[in-house]
């Protein structure tokens, strides 16, 4: 994976410089290097700590506190300093707040879109807790693409994703298609963390027929050892033939690799 390397260290002192939490360096994310150069970065909004204690994850977990209401500022200078073409926020889970935080997310995209039009908006979004008016304050703010991430296969929700809901998350989905067409859908599974090939190819149906337009699929990597192991290390070939088995099914575009995670070439899948 080539990339300009003053690039992206350009973004990376910046990001650090505002205190500007990503989910790139939040997250340890493989691909903070290509995505960066390209002028990509993926805000994370409401702080940096996470309610909900899902046991593949990197980002902090806990009680949540409130330094998060200068984000706008920053991000809109950083957009500026940094020319941004393509903006991705994303948040942690915050299960205390009535809305889950939705009304400040729709209020950050409303105003990068009232000062930059231009700019493209894609926001990853946590389940909300099946709150539907929260989802459409969050839909109403017009973002260009709605992003849920299933994360896991409906067998491994108890065991990983125990304050989370398969069918939630599916619904949550299912309501976006059927807000307005114009908003791209879109979803990501990590695999290697215990499921079966058939369990993968049910989630593609389901995640289908939920609407969805956009796929990513990639290799799940323990971020620390208190995290859920590594059950397997999927191939390049058996990337591909996930990537062509959901593109069978009739997902408008798939990535897929063992890099690859939710935000990776997230400008490209828009626009190509």
């Amino acid at each position: 994976m080539e990339f300009n390397r003053l690039d992206y260290l350009k973004i990376l002192s910046r990001v650090k410089e505002l205190g500007l939490k990503t989910i790139c360096l939040e997250g340890n994310c493989p691909n903070r290097y290509y995505c960066f150069a390209k002028k990509t970065v993926t805000f994370l909004l409401l702080g940096d700590i996470c309610t909900r204690d899902c046991h593949y994850c990197n980002v902090k977990q806990g009680i949540p506190n409130d330094n998060y209401n200068n984000d706008i500022n920053y991000i809109l200078l950083a957009i500026e300093e940094l020319k941004l073409k393509y903006v991705v926020l994303t948040q942690v889970t915050r299960d205390d707040l009535e809305d889950g935080g939705a009304s400040y997310i729709a209020g950050i995209i409303t105003q990068i879109k009232s000062r930059y039009p231009e700019i493209k908006i894609e926001v990853l979004i946590s389940d909300l807790n099946g709150n539907k008016e929260a989802l459409l304050k969050i839909l109403d703010a017009k973002p260009d693409v709605l992003n849920h991430n299933i994360e896991v296969v409906k067998s491994l929700f108890p065991k990983l994703r125990p304050k989370g809901d398969y069918n939630r998350s599916l619904e949550l989905l299912n309501l976006v298609a059927n807000y307005e067409k114009g908003i791209k859908i879109k979803t990501g599974l990590m695999v290697g963390l215990g499921e079966t090939i058939a369990e993968i190819l049910l989630t593609f149906k389901d995640l289908k027929k939920s609407g969805v337009d956009i796929l990513t699929i990639g290799q799940y990597l323990q971020p620390n050892i208190k995290k859920h192991k590594v059950m397997k290390h999927y191939t390049k070939d058996e990337f591909k033939l996930l990537k062509d088995k959901a593109l069978e099914i009739g997902f408008e575009k798939v990535v897929s690799g063992s890099n690859v995670r939710s935000s990776y070439r997230a400008k490209e899948c828009l626009n190509d």
